[in-house]
């Protein structure tokens, strides 16, 4: 029988004869020492470093080979990506009202590690920090601009990119629907996604006693063949889906920094700033990975988080606060009632919406889903399920709606009421600090967005490199620091060869979506492990 580190003590533990780390190689490499799963280290490691290269010596074939995957997987798997995320927010719905809630992760007398605050700093800052940075101004004025525009046409098929069926000429409506839109990317979904695979990480973990790795959700339905080339397999998506979601908010962030800079200070925008920019990010990041968790992650996410909700306050107190206030509620009323129709996966007239915005968020989200469900699992030892869901599921997802509605609807009031178009004009890396630029502080505000996502950045790199390495090392959470060293630099090289292939953004973003989908195969059958896991457990 295995435990992990004791903390599975008033649970129903998992009878193996499984060891962490007993399919371990270890050794040293000149003065680093190494603890790797052998072959989910070498596979995915090896498998980077040839795709780094690859694209790096073809760019135009590797860019073409990216778009091709991109529009294959967004048109032939839209439904299955927007019907998976409904089962997820289902299935968290049906754990907060069932007699499962009671279970606490890791035994009867297990207590909390961290305190709210610290936990939903860490929670936040490594959840969604970069994307909310990102697309706070940018999504909502999105939206309302195509559905301000109406619905187009060719061969009987719609051109637009508008939401549902748009609002053509009503700017309030157009507004609403933007909002609701927005909300639906960011609320209930995504954090259905983060929390089933946290919860299942936690829950085979401190109450199971298996390793802190993906393949121990499996074992209800896999028995000890997890330990074999099905958790192989299992473990090696987690990587990949990690990697290159991380990947992806990377090199958004590094191109709104960069844009950022340039509209400060001058500074050129370009390839060649973005690989600097991320080049230097990476190695703050190293410093960071090398102190720790509390010393690294949790210090920065706590600043971060503190930064962020500064720059809220300032912009709901010097923007229009009333109209904010009131379309907080507003803009949550229009969630919940475009909420049917945006998540419906069939039938559906508005395909660019569906395909280029929602399909592409949940795959993301879900290639996302190792990184921070395993960073959640890690610091929410001590929670009971119910709580743990809720504070997963809907605490955040209301300070998401409170962000779109604070920095969305800035944005969106210039335009209506100021007729202020600039935000709404410029490019989407940019749409941030043009809705700024029209508030006092203007170049104080716009430094610390700046400021805002390179920590992000930081906090980003350095989880995902304790994820991966916890993935790569078996289980173990205390592998040799040069492994994460190791992740942490890949993530950034990765970052780096998209941005540089043919596509840029575009190529993140095929990536993302290809590696997402058969993870969300995983995601659906670990539901049905969960259900078997917690059904053992005593209340």
């Amino acid at each position: 029988m295995t435990s992990s580190d004791g903390d599975a003590a008033g649970g129903a533990l998992i009878d193996t004869d499984y060891e962490i780390g007993q399919d371990n190689v270890e050794g040293k490499l000149g003065p680093f020492g190494f603890d790797i799963h052998n072959p989910v280290f070498m596979i995915s490691g090896l498998s980077i470093v040839i795709f780094v290269f690859y694209t790096l010596a073809l760019p135009e074939q590797a860019g073409a080979a990216f778009s091709w995957l991109f529009s294959a997987v967004t048109k032939g798997f839209d439904w299955f990506f927007l019907s998976a995320a409904n089962v997820f927010v289902l299935f968290c719905l049906v754990l907060i009202v069932t007699p499962w809630g009671a279970v606490r992760l890791g035994g009867k007398e297990a207590t909390p590690d961290y305190s709210y605050p610290g936990w939903f700093a860490m929670l936040f800052a490594a959840g969604m920090g970069i994307g909310l940075m990102f697309y706070g101004v940018a999504e909502p004025m999105s939206h309302f601009s195509s559905s301000l525009g109406g619905t187009a046409a060719e061969g009987g098929l719609r051109t637009d990119w508008a939401p549902l069926g748009a609002a053509a000429g009503n700017e309030a409506e157009a507004a609403r629907l933007g909002m609701a839109a927005t909300i639906f990317h960011w609320g209930l979904h995504p954090w259905a996604i983060y929390a089933v695979v946290a919860l299942a990480l936690a829950l085979f973990t401190y109450n199971k006693g298996l390793p802190l790795t993906i393949r121990s959700a499996f074992h209800p339905l896999l028995g000890d063949r997890v330990w074999g080339w099905p958790g192989h397999v299992i473990d090696t998506l987690a990587v990949f889906a990690t990697l290159f979601g991380l990947a992806t908010s990377l090199g958004f962030g590094a191109t709104q920094a960069n844009a950022g800079l340039n509209a400060l200070f001058g500074i050129p925008v370009g390839p060649t700033t973005e690989v600097i920019l991320i080049s230097a990010i990476t190695a703050v990041a190293l410093v960071s990975v090398l102190r720790g968790l509390d010393g690294g992650v949790k210090v920065l996410s706590e600043v971060n988080m503190g930064l962020a909700f500064l720059l809220l306050l300032f912009v709901l107190i010097v923007g229009p606060t009333t109209a904010l206030l009131t379309g907080f509620a507003s803009s949550l009323g229009a969630y919940i009632e475009y909420l049917p129709a945006l998540s419906n996966p069939v039938g559906r007239e508005d395909v660019n919406f569906m395909q280029g915005w929602t399909s592409f968020y949940w795959a993301w989200w879900i290639s996302w889903s190792p990184f921070v469900g395993m960073f959640i699992a890690r610091v929410s030892r001590g929670r009971t399920v119910r709580e743990f869901v809720i504070c997963v599921l809907l605490v955040p997802s209301l300070v998401c709606v409170l962000w779109m509605s604070v920095f969305g609807g800035t944005a969106l009031n210039q335009v209506v009421a100021d007729g202020y178009t600039a935000a709404q004009d410029a490019p989407l890396e940019l749409k941030l600090f043009e809705m700024l630029a029209a508030l006092p502080l203007a170049e104080i505000t716009s430094f610390v967005g700046i400021v805002l996502v390179i920590v992000f950045f930081v906090t980003s790199s350095d989880s995902g490199s304790l994820v991966i390495d916890t993935i790569t090392a078996g289980g173990k959470v205390d592998a040799p620091v040069p492994q994460r060293v190791f992740w942490c630099v890949f993530e950034g090289a990765v970052a780096i060869v998209l941005l540089l292939s043919v596509g840029g953004l575009s190529s993140l973003q095929s990536m993302v979506i290809s590696t997402g989908l058969p993870f969300t195969i995983v995601l659906l059958v670990m539901c049905v492990a969960i259900m078997k896991a917690l059904a053992s457990e005593p209340r």
